[in-house]
């Protein structure tokens, strides 16, 4: 039945509070509609994320978690609290138990406590949703829009992460099918386990001119992102992005790029010059692997940075001029590949943000049903 669930059955959602945190003055509650949370003691800046998650299936309720949480982090803030909006295809308390166990369990793990929210029964679901809002606080804002001509881009862990986990879990048979190993498989759904990007973004952010996390689209569409907001074009290189090898496998199978799906788990930073080992280092210290990918330019126009490093084929985006001669940029103001917010993958434009490459088989598996 279609509504809000009845007491008994929302007590369940309602204990599931994550971690606990005194500066919580009114956390869930049956017949409480709103979470206060007490910031005397708080940094200056409090970002709050908000992210729905419905097609994992398997995983939605540590998904929404991670995806959410990563957005706060990739801002340079700890994320500290939670609210936890589910919609259910139908009353069963295994399902409602299974979700909530999960958004317990890993708001546990990062720290984060479950401050309010709302349950619901809504019976044109096939599957669960949740919409989860993370909070936290940072005394040094970091945006996605910061990154500067000459600065270095960074990647952590690897591409797809996320639809690794997925491909290996909700499209497990297919994969099979497609001949990848059941050890395989199984390795890849543990990356279910390396989808948060909080130690990553706590690693790196002080060095950092900017964060940004893939999510869906994977890297492809973060760095399209990431450009655009930066008002800057970015060359990388296909081969420099880790792809792990239980990725390649999944994704090869089914025909899916490694750079245009969910790509939870990494975290793309921009970093100046000087600061890349440190980046590296301070990632290596904290056991995850991070690799430089490519570098920042100007965009068409832009006298300060435009550098033609993509054209010389400088992958550090060192800004040399000298194919022009122009020692302060003439700009390319005629060349059409180079507006801001263009990535060039291998010097081929990219403007657009490819739709990510898994939403086919969800759409093809529900076309068979």
């Amino acid at each position: 039945m279609t509504g809000k669930l009845g007491p008994d059955a929302l007590a369940a959602a309602l204990a599931a509070t994550g971690a606990p945190d005194a500066a919580v003055a009114q956390g869930p509650a049956y017949g409480e509609d709103a979470a206060a949370i007490d910031l005397v003691d708080a940094a200056e800046t409090l970002v709050v994320a908000a992210d729905p998650l419905s097609l994992a299936a398997e995983s939605v309720g540590t998904l929404a978690v991670h995806v959410a949480c990563n957005d706060v982090a990739a801002s340079g803030a700890d994320p500290r609290w939670l609210t936890h909006t589910l919609f259910l295809p139908d009353g069963d308390p295994d399902r409602l138990r299974t979700v909530v166990d999960q958004v317990d369990a890993t708001a546990r793990e990062l720290g984060c406590a479950v401050v309010g929210g709302h349950t619901e029964v809504l019976d044109a679901l096939d599957r669960p949703l949740c919409s989860m809002t993370a909070m936290g606080t940072t005394d040094r804002f970091v945006s996605s829009g910061g990154a500067e001509p000459g600065d270095r881009l960074l990647l952590t862990k690897g591409a797809a992460i996320e639809a690794t986990a997925i491909l290996a879990t909700d499209f497990r048979e297919e994969c099979r099918a497609a001949g990848v190993p059941a050890a395989t498989l199984d390795a890849a759904a543990g990356f279910l386990d390396e989808v948060s990007v909080v130690p990553d973004a706590a690693a790196v952010r002080d060095a950092a001119t900017a964060l940004h996390d893939p999510t869906e689209g994977g890297v492809a569409t973060a760095l399209v992102e990431m450009a655009a907001a930066s008002d800057s074009v970015f060359a990388v290189e296909r081969d420099a992005v880790p792809v792990r090898p239980e990725t390649r496998a999944c994704c090869d199978a089914l025909g899916v790029d490694p750079l245009a799906t969910f790509g939870s788990g990494a975290l793309l930073a921009a970093v100046q010059p000087d600061r890349v080992d440190d980046a590296l280092d301070a990632l290596d210290a904290v056991g995850i692997g991070g690799a430089e990918i490519g570098s920042v330019e100007g965009a068409a126009g832009d006298a300060a940075g435009s550098g033609d490093a993509a054209d010389s084929g400088d992958a550090a985006g060192s800004g040399d001029a000298a194919d022009s001669g122009d020692a302060a940029g003439s700009g390319d103001a005629a060349d059409p590949a180079r507006p801001a917010g263009t990535v060039r993958i291998d010097g081929e434009p990219l403007a657009e943000p490819p739709r990510d490459e898994l939403y086919p088989l969800w759409e093809a598996r529900e076309a068979e049903e």
